[in-house]
């Protein structure tokens, strides 16, 4: 459902992006925004509407 790819060749500056089935597409360009996007695509997995269901939860 959901794909994170990074690429990090050696001395040059790494690229992810983060992509996902609910509609989810990030990218980043750097070493702390790629970070910073493996902790959003990680955390992601628990919010996703695709594997939450949200079939009798309330509304907030």
């Amino acid at each position: 459902m959901a794909w994170l790819n990074i690429v990090a060749p050696r001395g040059a500056t790494p690229t992810a992006t983060s992509k996902c089935l609910c509609g989810r597409d990030r990218s980043a360009v750097g070493h702390r925004r790629v970070l910073a996007l493996i902790t959003d695509h990680t955390a992601h997995r628990d919010t996703c509407p695709l594997r939450t269901p949200q079939e009798g939860r309330t509304a907030a």
